[in-house]
């Protein structure tokens, strides 16, 4: 693993593509971003004692995730984010970090294997048109019963992005590819997120 930068092409079915979310760090829009590690997030890692397990955070922001889990010890960290002048700044945060790999490109062209994803406002961030999509492809980057874990939205928005859904819709969109370990209103999320967000823990069905 390395702090590299790979690219990928940009996903030509997504409206709010490379142009779009580059425009928002350039212009330094990002109300999204917490400014730390999700509590949730950090509190399921903590319990985590296998620090070799392949880790991937799709469309990672700031990924005060991955800095968290590279501080647990945590060795197989890969990262990817369509933003190119996000990724110029992960690059230089995370130099000389063998530990992380860090992805320009496009999450729906990424190949690869990996034992947990990390959902973390990507989901979000992505029109609805897409999230069949979006669980085909977690499906085919886990690993046998491999791990869909962290946050989803459990309200609406006046404006979107984000766009929002609910216990329901996400129980019908993911029944087939995934078990629910986990899908329940999360108890630990940061302030602003208080009384609107599930916890999910996907396990990956095999014979899907």
């Amino acid at each position: 693993m390395s702090d590299k930068i790979e690219c990928c092409e940009t996903h030509s079915e997504n409206p709010l593509g490379q142009a779009y979310w580059d425009a928002q760090y350039k212009a330094h829009i990002t109300n999204w971003d917490l400014g730390a590690v999700s509590p949730p997030i950090k509190n399921y890692f903590e319990k985590v004692e296998n620090k070799n397990l392949a880790i991937l955070i799709p469309g990672c922001g700031n990924t005060y995730e991955a800095e968290f889990l590279l501080k647990q010890g945590f060795t197989n960290i890969t990262v990817i984010d369509i933003a190119p002048t996000l990724v110029a700044v992960l690059q230089e945060k995370f130099k000389n970090k063998t530990a992380i790999t860090i992805i320009h490109g496009d999450f729906f062209d990424h190949q690869g294997k990996y034992d947990v994803i990390v959902e973390q406002t990507f989901f979000c961030a992505l029109p609805p048109t897409m999230r069949q999509q979006y669980v085909n492809k977690m499906h085919s980057l886990l690993n046998p019963n491999g791990l869909l874990i962290g946050l989803l939205f459990n309200r609406t928005f006046e404006k979107s992005p984000p766009f929002g859904g609910s216990k329901s819709e996400y129980t019908t969109l993911f029944a087939k590819a995934f078990t629910f370990l986990k899908l329940e209103d999360c108890k630990d999320s940061a302030a602003p997120r208080a009384n609107s967000e599930l916890w999910i823990e996907f396990k990956k069905n095999n014979d899907a």
